[in-house]
C-alpha cells in the first residue's frame, strides 16, 4: 500500500501545545481508565470504546440545525466571516486542523486484534466496521474543508517523523481509502441488537445512510467542480469516477430502502419537536433526557434577538414550495401578502416558516396564534421548523425534544438523485421517492417533464457554473431537498457546494441582500396586520428603530449593511442588506498558518498563499 504521510504537529499548535511536548503527548495512554496493553479483550471493552467515540463524534444540536444557517436561502444577522465582504479570510484565521479522531480510531483498529479469539467473527467485524465508519465520517469533514489532506491508517508513534512531517495526499486517493472504509463498514456493521428505537448506537442503517450521503456528495462535486480546488488541476479519476460514486450512493441508499423497514409518518412537524425519536422515519438521532444530558436551545435560537444569528427564511426559500396541485407558484403569486401566500401550498411551508394560524401556548398557558417578532426576524419569514409551540421556550433554553440527525427522506432523495444521474430514473422510482414525499405533504404527485422557468433561472442566472443542461427531474429533486430537508445537518450548504454553485450564497437580491416578504403598497403605508397585530415600515430618516413590530426602511441607495429597503422604492420585497463575497478558491479553505509554518511540506491550497 502507498506510503502514508500524516502531519499531527499542527494540531498541537492549534491546541496551544508546544512542539517540545509532542513526544509526551504521543506516548500518553489514550484512555486513562484502563491498561492499554490489555484492553480490547472482550466484547464489553469493544463496546465501551465504540461508545466513547459515539459520545465524542455524534453531532450536537448546533450542528444539526444551526450548522445549515449559512446558505443561499437563509438570512442571518451578519453571516460568517468566511463569506463577509468586509472581512478578508486568510490562513491566519483558519482553524479546524484537528486530527484527534485519527488517534482514537486508529488506536482501536491497531489494537482490537486482542479480542479476535474472544468474540465471534460477526461481532469483531461489526466493531471494526464502526471504527472505520467513524474514521471515514471524520475524514469527510476534513475533505470538504481542505480537499487534499493527509491519509493515515495506523496509530502514530513519536518516531514516525516521515508521517508527522510529511506532505498531504491527493483528495482522490484519500476518498478512495475512505471508500474502502465505508464499504467494509456497510458490509459488516450489523442491525439486530444495535438498531433500537432510541437510535443511540451505530448500526448498519446509519452507516449506509451516511455512505449514500458521502458518495453522492463526492460524485456531484467532481462532476460539477471541474478541478480539485486544492490544486486547480482536473480530476484524474485514477480510483473512482463520478459514475462509480453515484453507483455506490445508489446502492447503499437502496439497501436502506429495501432492508431498513422505514416509512413516512403523516405528521411532518412532529418529527422535530417530539419528546421521543420517531423510529418509523428517523434513522439516527438524539433523545434529550433532563437527568442525563440536559436540555437544548433550538426554540430559543429561532426566537432570540441576542442568541445565535437571528435566522430567517427568504422569499427564495418560500418560492421553492409548490402548490397543492403540484405546480409552482407564478411571479405574480410570489407578490402577495404573507396573509394569503400560504393558502393552498405544500404543508411543509407552514411547518418551516411562520404563516397564519400557527397555534402556540402563550406565557400564560393559553392557546394563541404566534405572531412575527421583527426584533430578530430579518425578513418577515420566521423559522418555526425546530421550535416548540410554547412561548415559555422562546427566551429559555429548556427544550427537551429529541433531535433527528438522519431521516429516511434524505435516503429516498439520495437514491432518486443518484438514479437520475446514472440515467436510470423511472416513473415508478420517482413515485416511491420524491412523489411519496410530496404526497405526504399534501401535494399532488406530478412526474416532471418540463422545467419550472423560475427554478431553472434560479440555478442558471448570474452564476459562474450555470446548470444549463439540468433535467426537469433533477431540477425537481433539488427543489425537494430544500422543501423536505431545510435546516437539517448542513445539507443545503453542502448541496450548493457540490452543485458547483456556492456563489448562490452571495447572489441573492441583486447581490446586495436577502429578499423577504412582499409588502403591498397599502401595507407599506398603513401597516401589515398579521394575527391581529399591526406591523409598520417607517422611514429610518424619521428616527424609526428596529422593534418587535417595526422595520426602519431606507432607500436602496442609502442602505448599508444591516439596513432594510423595499425593492420597489415605497413597497415590494423587504430586503435586508448585507454584503457578502464569493471567490472560486472558497471551494476549499486555506491550510491553517499554524500548521504549514511548522511543516512547510503541507504546502498551501490554490490561491490561498
Amino acid at each position: 500500500m502507498k506510503k502514508i504521510f500524516y502531519f499531527l504537529c499542527a494540531s498541537f499548535a492549534v491546541l496551544g501545545i508546544s512542539s517540545c511536548s509532542i513526544e509526551d503527548f504521543l506516548t500518553r495512554e489514550p484512555i486513562n481508565e484502563f491498561s492499554a496493553e490489555t484492553y480490547f479483550a472482550s466484547e464489553a471493552e469493544l463496546e465501551m470504546y465504540a461508545n466513547g467515540m459515539l459520545n465524542s463524534y455524534m453531532p450536537d444540536y448546533t450542528e444539526t440545525a444551526g450548522g445549515d444557517a449559512y446558505n443561499d436561502l437563509i438570512a442571518t444577522k451578519t453571516s460568517t466571516d468566511f463569506f463577509r465582504s468586509d472581512v478578508e479570510w486568510d490562513s491566519s484565521r483558519q482553524g479546524s486542523w484537528s486530527w484527534g479522531f485519527l488517534r482514537r480510531t486508529n488506536y482501536m483498529l491497531d489494537n482490537m486484534s486482542r479480542a479476535k479469539e474472544k468474540v465471534s467473527e460477526d461481532i469483531y467485524n461489526h466493531y471494526e466496521g464502526v471504527a472505520r465508519f467513524w474514521r471515514a465520517y471524520n475524514y469527510m469533514s476534513r475533505i470538504k474543508l481542505f480537499s487534499d489532506i493527509p491519509w493515515v491508517e495506523h496509530y502514530v508513534q513519536p518516531t514516525d517523523t516521515a508521517i508527522l512531517y510529511g506532505p498531504r495526499d491527493d483528495r482522490e486517493y484519500v476518498f478512495h481509502m475512505m471508500t474502502e472504509d465505508l464499504k467494509f463498514a456497510c458490509a459488516n456493521v450489523m442491525n439486530g441488537k444495535f438498531k433500537t428505537d432510541e437510535r443511540s448506537v451505530i448500526c448498519k442503517d446509519i452507516v449506509e445512510a451516511y455512505a449514500s450521503r458521502f458518495f453522492l456528495y463526492e460524485a456531484a462535486f467532481r462532476e460539477n467542480v471541474h478541478v480539485n480546488p486544492a490544486t486547480n488541476k482536473p480530476w484524474n479519476n485514477q480510483y473512482e469516477t463520478p459514475q462509480d460514486l453515484y453507483r455506490l450512493a445508489q446502492t447503499y441508499a437502496k439497501d436502506v430502502i429495501d432492508n431498513g423497514g422505514y416509512t413516512l409518518v403523516k405528521d411532518y412537524p412532529s418529527l422535530f419537536i417530539s419528546d421521543k425519536l420517531i423510529p418509523e422515519e428517523v434513522i439516527w438521532g438524539k433523545t434529550f433526557l433532563t437527568d442525563v444530558n440536559g436540555r437544548h436551545s433550538y426554540t430559543r435560537y429561532f426566537h432570540s434577538s441576542t442568541l445565535g444569528q437571528q435566522y430567517s427564511g427568504t422569499k427564495d426559500l418560500v418560492r421553492m414550495f409548490l402548490k397543492v396541485d403540484g405546480t409552482p407558484i407564478s411571479d405574480d403569486e410570489a407578490k402577495q401578502s404573507i396573509n394569503t401566500e400560504f393558502n393552498g401550498r405544500d404543508l411543509r411551508l407552514a411547518a418551516t416558516v411562520l404563516g397564519p394560524g400557527r397555534e402556540i401556548l402563550n406565557e400564560s398557558g393559553q392557546s394563541a396564534h404566534e405572531t412575527i417578532d421583527f426584533s430578530f426576524c430579518k425578513t418577515g419569514y420566521q423559522i418555526v421548523k425546530w421550535s416548540i409551540p410554547d412561548a415559555t421556550h422562546f427566551q429559555n433554553s429548556i427544550d427537551e425534544s429529541s433531535i433527528p440527525i438522519v431521516r429516511y427522506p434524505e435516503v429516498l432523495l439520495n437514491y432518486a438523485e443518484a438514479t437520475e444521474a446514472l440515467g436510470e430514473m423511472t416513473v415508478d422510482i420517482w413515485n416511491k421517492t420524491v412523489g411519496a414525499l410530496r404526497e405526504r405533504a399534501g401535494v399532488t404527485n406530478v412526474y416532471p417533464t418540463e422545467r419550472d422557468p423560475w427554478l431553472y433561472e434560479y440555478y442558471t442566472k448570474d452564476l459562474v457554473n450555470p446548470a444549463t443542461n439540468i433535467s426537469p427531474v433533477m431540477l425537481e429533486i433539488r427543489r425537494e431537498r430544500v422543501t423536505e430537508l431545510t435546516f437539517e445537518s448542513e445539507l443545503r450548504q453542502a448541496d450548493i457546494y457540490r452543485y458547483g454553485q456556492a456563489d448562490l450564497v452571495v447572489r441573492r437580491y441583486n447581490g446586495v441582500g436577502w429578499a423577504g416578504i412582499w409588502v403591498t403598497e397599502k401595507e407599506a403605508a398603513d401597516g401589515l396586520v398579521f394575527e391581529g397585530m399591526t406591523y409598520t415600515f417607517e422611514k429610518a430618516s424619521d428616527g424609526a428603530t428596529n422593534a418587535t413590530t417595526c422595520y426602519p426602511i431606507k432607500s436602496e441607495s442609502d442602505a448599508v449593511n444591516t439596513d432594510w429597503f423595499f425593492s420597489e422604492g415605497d413597497h415590494g420585497y423587504l430586503v435586508y442588506k448585507y454584503g457578502l463575497k464569493w471567490e472560486p478558491r472558497k471551494y476549499c479553505r486555506p491550510i491553517p498558518l499554524a500548521a504549514y509554518t511548522i511543516n512547510p511540506a503541507l504546502g498551501q491550497n490554490y490561491e490561498w498563499d
